[in-house]
């Protein structure tokens, strides 16, 4: 469809000859745009704000304090725990430390059977206290 229908001016030659259409405001006019700041006073006070804040808070902390009891609890069955297998432990040591040591004199005899007045087993210090040899001596996995 052509301009010229819609308009209802059937043959005109120039688009001058169209007659001026323009578009207006609304009868009564556009309402009237708002420039101004305006800030909203909705939403909560500060009271109610520091309120919300220290609850939070104050239930957090409750949190904490019972997890460090259970935290506590479960730490203190752990030590009762070890503290209850430990006789059992030192006792497979102790076995342990005696296989070991025979073989270590059994091998101390062997290597100083030529040397005179050599007593196998006797502490070479001479302080008269018995001390365990050191960590590893007889572990030989370890070294």
């Amino acid at each position: 469809m052509t301009e010229a229908m819609i308009r209802k001016k059937p043959g005109m030659a120039s688009v001058k000859d169209m007659p001026l259409l323009q578009d207006g405001p609304p009868p009564g006019g556009f309402a009237p745009v708002r420039y101004a700041r305006r800030i909203s006073n909705t939403g909560p006070s500060a009271m109610a704000i520091f309120l919300t804040v220290s609850g939070a808070f104050a239930w957090g902390m409750y949190q904490v304090g019972q997890g460090n009891k259970i935290r506590r609890a479960l730490k203190d069955e752990k030590y009762a725990a070890r503290r209850a297998i430990l006789p059992i432990l030192q006792a497979e040591e102790d076995e342990r430390f005696v296989s070991e040591w025979k073989k270590y004199l059994d091998y101390e005899a062997d290597v100083m059977k030529d040397v005179p007045g050599w007593k196998v087993g006797e502490n070479v210090y001479n302080s008269g206290r018995w001390m365990p040899p050191a960590t590893g001596e007889l572990r030989p996995d370890v070294w």
